[in-house]
């Protein structure tokens, strides 16, 4: 490593640690604005808010690495363009490249950093922060509410349509409340079909679907074979399916929907039932709320379950933080030109055109993911649309700079 590289890498990384801690103490402002208020109502001591900080910032860091390394770069590198040193080793034959080496280096080390941010911190940090904000605010509401209330989520719909044998028709669940709380359902009924095509059916829509199909024996084309309507149902992963309790089997003649066969029971366990209650709960959820790891989840349901725009909003966003990765690289590409063309006169051109790629940016993505929800465009392809606009206005200022 020359003097130069060493002297480029001083200049740069001091500016970047300078801009990441007053990037990260803004968002720390922010979290505190937003959230203060709510754990404040929900009885979170000064322990709970320091630990829901601690959780929750590390979530941001793959969103504000890009844009650190941006104006860093801009800045270093305008300043070195600005005492004329940039000016005098292109001067002396040396190429832009071979001015640049380090950066891209660092470049990329900082999209390995991306992406374990990505696949590890950034997901821990969503989960965890939602995990502690639930836990305060069922410990709030267990002083005032029985324990079936706490943490409930209401009218949960769920279309399993890969469920059972080869050939059958899946299971349609409607849930009236899940509590968090309990880790059981309440008001639960559950329609096994056999064969024949369904149409799609997604959160509330398949609550109010199961209850106009009952009693007839059909749903979106699918002839219901079997229906099983408990009061109360949870998971038994020991035993590898659901328990119901206190309710009813029905059996239906698939052809006539007429009931062949009501079976009380006061517990029954249905085996081979592997529908999870946290992917039952995220269905409905923002995919910018959810995880790198849930909304893998959600994009392997849809793709099985063949949805069309509900699946493809998931899938776009999960591709989205794949193709995030490349993120540092691509910023690199668009800094360089910019400080090396000439910044001289005022730093702020250099910030304003920042700002400027960082609008057009938001722009593509909001654009590619409307199409891909539209089904115009694949949502993998519809993820890296915005790096590959940005990777070519990168290309065509380096040909204008030579």
């Amino acid at each position: 490593m020359s003097i130069y590289d060493r002297h480029l890498l001083r200049e740069w990384l001091q500016v970047l640690a300078l801009v990441l801690a007053a990037m990260i103490g803004l968002l720390l402002v922010q979290v505190l604005y937003d959230d203060f208020r709510m754990l404040s109502d929900l009885g979170a001591g000064v322990a709970d808010f320091g630990l829901y900080v601690l959780v929750t910032l590390p979530g941001f860091l793959a969103i504000v690495l890009p844009v650190a390394l941006l104006l860093s770069l801009l800045y270093a590198l305008g300043r070195l363009h600005r005492a004329g040193e940039l000016v005098a080793l292109r001067a002396a034959g040396v190429g832009l490249w071979r001015i640049t080496v380090p950066v891209w280096l660092v470049g990329l080390l900082m999209c390995a950093v991306t992406g374990v941010l990505n696949a590890s911190v950034v997901p821990w940090s969503v989960e965890t922060s939602r995990a502690l904000r639930d836990s305060l605010e069922f410990r709030h509401r267990a002083e005032s509410q029985p324990e079936d209330a706490i943490g409930a989520q209401r009218r949960i719909g769920f279309d399993n349509r890969t469920a059972g044998r080869e050939g059958a028709g899946g299971r349609l669940w409607f849930i009236n409340r899940y509590s968090q709380f309990t880790q059981r359902a309440y008001g639960v009924t559950v329609s096994v079909f056999d064969t024949g095509e369904a149409r799609e059916v997604r959160g509330a829509d398949a609550a109010s679907g199961a209850a106009a199909n009952a009693g007839a024996g059909v749903a979106g084309g699918r002839r219901e074979a079997r229906r099983i309507v408990a009061a109360q149902a949870w998971p038994d992963p020991a035993r590898g399916g659901w328990v119901f309790a206190n309710g009813q089997e029905l059996f239906f003649n698939p052809e006539t929907g007429e009931i062949r066969e009501p079976r009380p029971f006061a517990e029954h366990f249905e085996a081979g039932y592997d529908e999870e209650p946290a992917l039952m709960l995220t269905v409905d959820r923002r995919p910018a709320d959810l995880s790198f790891f849930e909304l893998r989840r959600l994009v392997d349901y849809y793709a099985a379950e063949g949805a069309g725009a509900k699946g493809a909003a998931y899938a776009v966003r999960y591709f989205g933080l794949v193709a995030d990765t490349l993120g540092p690289l691509i910023v690199i590409a668009l800094a360089i030109p910019f400080a090396a063309s000439g910044v001289r006169v005022n730093p702020a051109v250099g910030v304003s055109k920042s700002i400027g790629l960082f609008f057009l940016y938001y722009v593509l993505m909001n654009l590619a993911s409307s199409l891909a929800v539209k089904q115009v465009l694949d949502p993998a392809l519809a993820a890296w649309l915005p790096n590959a606009g940005m990777t070519g206005i990168a290309a065509c200022l380096f040909v204008r700079l030579r």
